[in-house]
């Protein structure tokens, strides 16, 4: 929820025109081609990397990961050769003129070394394949040696096992590509390590045929279904899907006709109350919890609500009961603390819903522990009967990972304590199963006699009040995105301007 637009984040790994590269190894040109490659390579094993010229795609380390292979496995000498068939890339630029330097000196060191008079070890073609001619090289190579330092996807290393009609051949695939994602069943090496890609190619050599074309048909299969046609349909589905729900909120929207229509009903009620969230709903979020204290103009609009004598109006809120106790205490509101844990009424001390434990907490926060110590920004917050693990200062690609392994963690451990994990706006929580903001809402609601009921909130945790809401109530959610309630706002502002207008009521 980025303002007023849902925005959405997903992988489309980038498929290939699969079927055109597997049926054109039967083409006239492309087989004359194979020939040709197959008489020049007689009675060898071929190794194939093709790439362009690149800083990124670690072509002087597969070339010495080549030479170490050949100086821990002299029994393939005469026997293997490597194309290496480089395609120019930004002739102008010097540094790539540089690494050209590097790939040929490589090249012509390792063939005076390692070659003789009726073999050179490696093939070395620094030019634009045509179409035809890459195609011919995918079907000849028994092997691809395909190990960029990074790189987004790859789709040589599609490529080459489209081309593989019978099966055969082995895909040596670098960890740094996304591919390696998707085919797992290649050989996935790490491109630094030469002494690792040197096995890696004895093993693709050695590889039975049989396992071979398993590994391959798994892998074509997969391709052959997720091609290039599927990833932009795809793309472009999940693009229109998130404007069809963006235009579904952009009708809930709360309008101005419809703020003025919750206003009257307000000013013509007997009996109103009013179930706010705080972080997020009636302040921002801060990067240090107790930095988001209420300014002096919430507390002016929530002293002219709470003083009203047709209006109760109680803060449903994540925070511990001290807070806000300091907070708002000695004004005249009902509170909740902890997503339900506690409950205060208005002049009244605080109680607990029903009676609970927390002993848990020896067994829990060892765990947090674990996680603050190890994302940078993050911090603990101790509840009176929960836990709470912050990140809304740490890395963000960190504490997206962190997240996601706490999370799995922990519903892991609870399963069996009747502890639950609540998952709010860069924080994870631990309580008590069964206790939540819709049953605290209820300690209210269950008094019956409200005719003007609204409710707004933030996250997920807000959506166990919109829950329990009778169907004439007005509901609101901050942020555009799916809710059970009624409507939406967009921002925290746009809640204290309509708080604004009740308070003028």
């Amino acid at each position: 929820n980025a303002g007023n637009r849902l925005v959405k984040v997903d992988v489309f790994p980038m498929g290939i025109d699969y079927r055109r590269f597997a049926s054109a190894v039967e083409d006239p040109e492309v087989r004359d081609a194979i020939r040709r490659f197959e008489k020049k390579l007689e009675g060898q094993k071929v190794i194939l990397s093709i790439d362009r010229l690149d800083y990124t795609k670690g072509i002087p380390q597969r070339i010495q990961a080549f030479d170490l292979f050949l100086e821990r496995n002299p029994q393939y000498k005469e026997k293997v050769t490597l194309i290496l068939a480089v395609v120019p890339s930004r002739t102008g630029v010097e540094q790539y003129a540089q690494i050209k330097n590097r790939v040929d000196e490589l090249v012509g060191k390792i063939n005076g070394k390692q070659g003789n008079i009726g073999w050179m070890p490696i093939w070395y073609m620094y030019r634009f394949q045509s179409f035809h001619s890459l195609v011919a090289l995918y079907n000849v190579a028994d092997a691809a040696l395909v190990t960029p330092m990074r790189d987004g996807m790859n789709l040589i290393a599609k490529e080459f096992l489209a081309t593989k009609t019978d099966g055969r051949g082995v895909l040596i695939l670098s960890e740094m590509a996304g591919a390696s994602k998707e085919l797992g069943e290649a050989i996935v090496v790490n491109p630094n390590n030469q002494d690792e890609i040197a096995w890696a190619i004895k093993e693709a050599l050695t590889m039975p045929e049989e396992e071979q074309v398993e590994r391959n048909r798994i892998m074509q299969k997969r391709l052959n279904r997720y091609n290039v046609v599927r990833w932009g349909t795809d793309f472009i589905d999940a693009l229109s899907n998130v404007k069809k729900i963006q235009l579904a909120l952009s009708v809930r929207k709360l309008t101005e006709e419809m703020q003025k229509k919750l206003i009257r009903s307000y000013w013509q009620s007997d009996n109103s109350i009013m179930l706010l969230d705080y972080d997020g709903t009636l302040v921002p979020f801060a990067e240090k919890p107790q930095k988001a204290k209420p300014d002096e103009g919430l507390l002016n609009m929530l002293d002219a609500l709470g003083e009203s004598p047709k209006t109760e109006v109680v803060i449903i809120s994540g925070r511990d009961k001290e807070t806000l106790d300091k907070w708002f205490g000695n004004r005249n509101l009902g509170l909740v603390a902890e997503h339900g844990v506690w409950i205060k009424d208005r002049g009244k001390p605080w109680e607990t819903i029903e009676p609970l434990r927390d002993d848990w907490k020896e067994q829990m926060n060892p765990i947090l522990e674990w996680y603050e110590d190890r994302t940078p920004g993050s911090f603990i917050e101790e509840k009176d009967f929960s836990l709470a693990w912050h990140y809304r200062k740490a890395d963000p690609q960190l504490a997206s990972i962190r997240a996601r392994e706490l999370k799995d963690e922990l519903l892991q451990l609870t399963a069996n304590l009747n502890l639950g994990i609540l998952e709010g706006s860069k924080v994870i929580e631990i309580k008590s199963v069964g206790i939540n903001k819709g049953r605290a809402a209820l300690h209210w609601l269950s008094r019956g006699g409200w005719d003007f009921i609204l409710a707004i909130g933030d996250d997920w945790t807000d959506e166990d009040v919109f829950a329990v809401l009778p169907e004439s109530a007005y509901s609101i959610k901050v942020g555009l995105s799916p809710s059970k309630a009624s409507f939406n706002l967009d921002s925290v502002w746009e809640v204290r301007s309509l708080i604004e207008g009740l308070v003028r009521v």
